[in-house]
């Protein structure tokens, strides 16, 4: 540039190519010229590897659509400081501000470039933010990334009738500012898993979820009518491995009965026309005091246990609305019972039935302790085996080592699903409220179905097991 040309272009202003050379000249400014060019490159590799499902691991995922496009993010906003910095220093040298001169082919060029560039930036961050809100509320991030705390629940919910749908549907409210409250809160438990200041086993505390209509009601209708459906439940003993005994029952799951509008069935606790609240006496729902039920008919019932139990226990005026999860409360984290997957074992071929005490020593490895998954993994098989071989010698064992791994591997991975020792979770110590089977914890039906709970006038709430089932014809 002549020395006239430089003279008229300091009087009216320096032109945009000196300015831009002026501000990508400075270190500052050809670093983020080379943060955001790396970090975008890395980030397109990043994003096209997660969207083909090259990239699984979670860990690579958070950095690659996570932490590379904020470095990105961090590099253009340098650019801007830079120029903005070199209007500063122009200004104390008293020199004019930069201009933009439209009419020169260079010029319109430039800002051309940049319109451009920008467009790239915001579809990139665009299609980066959508697939970072997906994955920030999928089971992989909520349950690989903070794997040592939440494997317990990622393995449950990836083989329950929920593993395909997202974390935050129950556990935050719809829309973006319900996204951004889960992450939010979610950044004290972050604290605390790495810090190692976290209960175990986690609490779960029902309050938490959201309501039914919120959560279950996005794919489930509280009054669909279900009638009436036949379970099989198959039972072994120790003493007859071969020859299980089959109990069918018809559950009345009910609903809103299209023909008498009228809710009925098991599913008429949670249905419309009638609202049941209760008194919790516990955490975990164990022990209920008074119960009111009201009827779209305006008429209510109040029950009460007798001596006045929920009064000196309740909060006063905590009442809670019976809904779905008071009775479906591990729906999609449910843990297996022992005796069920030994019954389960035998029924399939997994475990042979044939094999001499198998059930019975399948059961006594199953709730040994041991100090990890990892010793459990190692020593079941082989504790199975030492159990059979005590039990029916060592030549039983060279003619059914066979049968007898295959029953380990079996109950290795039974196991492994439901048992953390890390996290202080072993058989039972997540129960479900579905039906009576730990009734003698207070789980189920039992809490208000106990023929205890009455109003003023002597009526009960009953527990006449027709109420629910009966036995097929």
């Amino acid at each position: 540039m002549s020395e006239n040309t430089t003279e008229i272009s300091r009087r009216g202003g320096p032109s945009l190519r000196e300015e831009l050379h002026s501000a990508f000249g400075t270190s500052l400014g050809m670093a983020g010229v080379l943060i955001s060019t790396i970090f975008f490159v890395l980030s397109v590799a990043g994003l096209i590897g997660y969207t083909a499902g090259l990239i699984n691991n979670p860990y690579f995922v958070i950095v690659t659509i996570l932490l590379f496009p904020a470095c990105m993010f961090s590099g253009l906003l340098l650019i801007p400081l830079a120029v903005c910095l070199g209007g500063r220093k122009r200004g104390k040298e008293g020199l004019a501000g930069w201009r933009i001169d439209l009419t020169n082919v260079r010029h319109r060029r430039i800002i051309t470039l940049v319109c451009v560039l920008s467009v790239v930036n915001v579809v990139f961050f665009t299609l980066v933010a959508q697939k970072g809100y997906r994955f920030m509320g999928s089971p992989a991030f909520c349950g690989l990334a903070c794997h040592r705390v939440m494997g317990p629940e990622y393995d449950t919910h990836g083989r329950s009738s929920h593993a395909k749908v997202d974390c935050l549907q129950c556990h935050a409210a719809p829309g973006f500012d319900g996204f951004l409250q889960a992450k939010f809160s979610g950044l004290g438990r972050f604290k605390g898993m790495i810090t190692g200041q976290y209960s175990r086993p986690l609490s779960a505390p029902v309050k938490d979820l959201l309501s039914v209509a919120t959560a279950c009601g996005r794919c489930h209708q509280s009054d669909r009518y279900s009638g009436s459906k036949v379970k099989t439940f198959v039972h072994y003993t120790n003493t007859d491995q071969e020859n299980p005994e089959h109990q069918e029952i018809i559950l009345n799951v009910g609903g809103r009965n299209p023909l008498t509008d009228m809710p009925e069935g098991i599913h008429r606790h949670a249905g419309s026309g009638i609202t049941i609240e209760y008194q919790p006496l516990n955490e975990k729902r164990t022990r209920i005091g008074a119960v009111r039920v009201s009827r779209a008919d305006g008429v209510i019932k109040e029950y009460r246990l007798p001596g006045g139990d929920d009064g000196k226990n309740a909060s006063a005026g905590h009442w809670r609305t019976m809904d779905c999860t008071d009775c479906h409360n591990r729906s999609a984290h449910a843990f297996d019972s022992p005796i069920e997957k030994v019954d389960s074992g035998l029924n399939s071929g997994k475990i042979d039935p044939r094999l001499t005490g198998i059930r019975e020593d399948s059961l006594a490895v199953l709730k040994r302790e041991y100090k990890t998954r990892l010793e459990a993994k190692e020593r079941i098989a082989f504790d199975l085996l030492k159990l059979q071989e005590q039990r029916n010698g060592q030549d039983y064992i060279k003619t059914h080592r066979a049968a007898i791994t295959q029953a380990g591997a079996f109950l290795a991975k039974v196991y492994q699903d439901n048992v953390w020792p890390e996290m202080k979770i072993t058989w039972g110590t997540y129960k479900d409220h579905i039906g009576h089977r730990y009734s003698k914890e207070g789980y189920g039906c039992f809490r208000c179905h106990d023929d205890k709970h009455a109003t003023d006038t002597g009526e009960t709430i009953s527990q006449d097991c027709g109420l629910c089932h009966a036995e097929p014809e």
